[in-house]
């Protein structure tokens, strides 16, 4: 199958896993374009894919976001930005992987361990900080902003709401962080066709709609477990294909 269909197809499947769960979407799709771009081209096509899934879905969920909880963490996450830019750090495709997939088992540590609540602020300030860091090194950190909702009180709608508009954030970033290298080192020219770009949009768009959908009949208890179980599968997936990367199988 051509690698453009390939990327059009999972835009749609995965926005719609997004629209559901608010997570999971975005590191299948990050897998696939990883599989068939460079690093810097896959960040910066991931970026733009998922930046159009997570606006739209906080645009359907928008009465539900969190403000208050979405400003605290652009407070700790403005550091991390300065820093990674310094840094100047692009992964190799097998530590990309890597972390891809030991992220999934952060969602079983036992209750307790390393789980937050971003209603609070200073928790929110870190989560701004480690989100950002992992999203501009692996290309997502789904797994690691649930940690910081565990503790909440919220809703699903509010969960997926204000994490799909703190998501859109760190992807803008990354675009820029990965977009402006490409542009000065080669001109964007290896970047998929500017087509590509136009026509995922309403792939996007038809996907975060259904799966957004299908979330107003889920109940919470269903919620949180078939995300916890879809991410690991994903994970151990993703940990296989680093093993191959890395020469240690």
């Amino acid at each position: 199958m051509p690698a453009h269909l390939v990327i059009l197809i999972a835009a749609l499947i995965t926005a719609c896993i997004s629209g559901i769960f608010g997570m999971a979407g975005g590191m299948i799709f990050m897998g696939v374009i990883a599989s068939l771009l460079g690093v810097a081209e896959a960040m910066v096509v991931h970026g733009f894919v998922q930046g159009i899934s997570n606006s739209y879905r906080s645009y359907l969920l928008r009465p539900d976001i969190r403000w208050d909880i979405i400003r605290n963490i652009l407070i700790g996450a403005v550091p991390a930005i300065a820093l990674l830019a310094l840094a100047a750090y692009v992964p190799q495709k097998g530590v990309l992987f890597l972390v891809l997939g030991l992220l999934p088992f952060l969602l079983w540590l036992p209750k307790g361990w390393l789980q937050g609540d971003a209603e609070k602020p200073r928790d929110a300030i870190l989560c701004g900080a480690s989100i950002m860091t992992l999203n501009l090194v692996a290309g997502v950190a789904g797994p690691a902003l649930d940690i910081f909702f565990v503790k909440t009180a919220l809703t699903r709608k509010e969960i997926v709401s204000t994490k799909a508009v703190i998501m859109f954030g760190s992807h803008m970033v990354k675009i820029v962080f990965y977009g402006i290298p490409l542009m000065l080192a080669a001109g964007m020219t290896t970047l998929p066709p500017l087509w590509l770009f136009f026509a995922v949009i309403p792939c996007i768009l038809i996907g975060t709609f259904t799966g957004t959908r299908i979330l107003q009949r889920m109940s919470d208890i269903n919620f949180r477990s078939y995300t916890k179980y879809l991410v690991t599968v994903v994970g151990l997936i993703y940990l296989y294909r680093a093993a191959t990367l890395l020469g240690w199988l």
